[in-house]
């Protein structure tokens, strides 16, 4: 056989491949190092600033502060709203992985009611799950301690110190300062519409009725904040800035908390409201609403059980000075007086029969005077001290709707008093075209009659009352009522509510006279309505009665109160002034279904005024008393 020759190794060929192979693996390795570089180059010089932006958000966080609420005072420095330190037990919501678990082993720690469970899970509902949201308020002592000892358990947990509202005269001033409560969802977006939302970052109750929440802006004041860094468990090591917060202004009102006071013991547990004004410039020194209501229980979240409570008949969630709407009834017969002295159609010597009742020509119907023998011959000053009803049962058939409408609009009846609170209706001053629009009739001639004294279509509410009466009794002159006087912040001093509407012009400006010396007599008259009622005084009173029928009386039937049911019954109603001659103060009372003007109204309005002259006794000598 032949032998195979072997193969001769091409050492030249295989040095060439080699070459070869780690020239393209240097290539690779040096456009590797070369992407390497890159990328660390763009990292570190082009990107530094992001991702150093990134690390701070981890390590450095900017946390709001909210600010102080302002403070209200009354008229004589007497603190009527504060801010308490109260201790919550919050929750943020995203940094939880389970909600429902963490939940249940806070509950080992601490006490969580359902109710306090279902609040807290509806709003982190309805909130961002960055914010944080209060799952217990007002902790305890021992509560706190418990868990602080606990909280490394609970991440997204945390104790907050924080100042909550609290109102130490408590269901006294209710209607009138209001309260805060939880921001809802609704305030919340409005807030975002009006781009103001930023300015809540750390805020959790807002204004929700009253001077709170007329007065919000003023009063929440300025967020502020500070950046701090934390360590991988989000505790806070050290605070590297801070932007203090503004706190919000400091309120004076024009209110008086005693006077208060006694208009809610006036008062006791009859249904009504009581007002009281400087008849100098408007300010409301006194502004009940019985029944009332403890402000406070709203403050922290009221419970279902206590809400439910003051869903009564009695209604004490209505403001009762400024919603309630009531038949004024002859509390307005002194302004009337002066429309018919201005229209011409009496003069202070005219007289009227008053056999007790007033008949429309060719109209069987009688409209009874409330003295049934009736009072004779009456002018127009007795015909308001014995509060005659005949004789203004004929001025308003004279007069006419249209001219009792317009005339009474400019004292505000039907319209808006202006006061410096949200809660609060016009009522009605009824005229051809409301009833046209209301109705879809046509104004009647026995419509004017009952309006002629108060009733009927005629509605007002007791903060209209006693404007109209400050009105008259300032000849004109229109102080619109308000509640806050002045707004204070640091040395900053900031006067609130002195303005003034254009004055109502009388044709005979002795007319305004009349109608005063008219309600002097009443109170001062053995046959004035509210003569008893003021009886020895120091001072030197004004004022009016009335009585409000709530039901009709059929024709030749007698009003029988025992009869009736005990809210069919008359409203008492009185507005009075004093002293006569530069009165300082004007009272408007209305007490419901209680009977009579002089002898409900009256008494309580004297009250008032005692205590008023008693703390004011510089006043009562400028006055010459009887």
């Amino acid at each position: 056989m032949r032998k195979h020759r072997p193969t001769i190794r091409d050492h030249s060929a295989e040095a060439n491949l080699f070459a070869r192979r780690a020239f393209v693996g240097f290539v690779f390795v040096t456009l590797l190092i070369g992407v390497l570089l890159s990328n660390l180059y763009n990292i570190q010089v082009i990107e530094h600033q992001d991702y150093q932006t990134r690390s701070n958000d981890n390590r450095i966080k900017v946390i709001p502060i909210a600010p102080n609420r302002g403070l209200i005072y009354d008229r004589n420095g007497v603190l009527l709203a504060e801010n308490k330190p109260v201790y919550n037990l919050e929750v943020i919501p995203e940094e939880v992985d389970n909600l429902e678990q963490a939940l249940s082993e806070v509950e080992k720690v601490i006490e969580i009611s359902e109710q306090q469970k279902a609040d807290f899970l509806d709003d982190i509902k309805h909130n961002r799950r960055f914010k944080s949201q209060v799952l217990k308020a007002r902790l305890d002592e021992t509560e706190v301690a418990k868990f602080s000892v606990n909280q490394h358990k609970f991440p997204g947990f945390s104790i907050e110190a924080r100042l909550a509202r609290y109102y130490p005269y408590g269901d006294t001033l209710t209607h009138a300062l209001g309260y805060v409560a939880k921001l809802n969802k609704k305030e919340l977006t409005k807030l975002e519409a009006e781009d103001q939302a930023t300015n809540y970052r750390a805020t959790h109750d807002i204004g929700k009725l009253g001077i709170e929440k007329y007065y919000e802006e003023l009063l929440h004041g300025v967020v502020g904040s500070q950046r701090v860094e934390v360590n991988n468990r989000g505790r806070v090591i050290r605070t590297l800035s801070l932007t203090p917060p503004e706190p919000g202004h400091d309120l004076v009102l024009t209110l008086d908390i005693g006077l208060q006071q006694i208009a809610q013991h006036a008062l006791k547990d009859m249904r009504g409201a009581i007002v009281v004004l400087d008849a100098k410039d408007g300010g409301v020194l006194a502004m009940y609403s019985n029944p009332s209501y403890d402000p406070n229980l709203f403050v922290h979240g009221i419970s279902s059980k206590d809400y439910k409570e003051l869903l009564n008949p009695d209604r004490p969630l209505i403001n009762r000075t400024t919603q309630g709407r009531y038949a004024p009834a002859s509390t307005v017969k002194p302004h009337m007086a002066i429309l018919a002295l201005e229209e011409g159609l009496v003069t202070e010597q005219t007289q009227i029969w008053d056999p007790g009742f007033f008949q429309i020509p060719n109209v069987e119907h009688k409209w009874r005077d409330w003295k049934r023998w009736g009072h004779g011959h009456v002018d127009v000053y007795r015909a308001i001290e014995e509060s005659c009803d005949t004789y203004f049962y004929d001025v308003s058939y004279r007069l006419g709707i249209t001219k009792i409408s317009d005339f009474m609009s400019q004292f505000g009846y039907g319209q808006l008093s202006g006061i410096d609170i949200h809660e609060e209706t016009a009522a009605i001053m009824p005229s051809r075209e409301w009833k046209e629009a209301r109705f879809r009739e046509s104004w009647w001639r026995g419509d004017t009659i009952s309006v002629g004294i108060g009733q009927g279509y005629w509605t007002a509410t007791p903060m209209q009352i006693a404007n109209a009466t400050n009105i008259l009794v300032n000849r004109g002159l229109d102080h619109p009522p308000h509640l806050v006087q002045v707004a204070k912040k640091e040395d900053e001093v900031t006067q609130i509510n002195n303005d003034e509407k254009p004055p109502l012009v009388l044709k005979n400006p002795h007319h305004w006279q009349i109608a005063l010396d008219a309600m002097h007599n009443t109170v001062h008259k053995v046959t004035g309505t509210a003569h008893k009622a003021f009886k020895g005084t120091n001072y030197d009173p004004a004022g009016k009665t009335g009585t409000a029928q709530v039901v009709s009386i059929a024709q030749g039937e007698r009003y029988d109160a025992k009869s009736l049911k005990e809210r069919q019954r008359d409203n008492a109603i009185y507005v009075g002034f004093a002293p006569y001659k530069d009165p300082q103060i004007v009272v408007s009372v209305v007490v419901e279904n209680t009977g009579g003007g002089g002898t409900v109204g009256a008494p309580i309005a004297r009250q008032l005024m005692d205590y008023y002259f008693s703390a004011n006794p510089i006043q009562i000598a400028q006055s010459d008393a009887p």
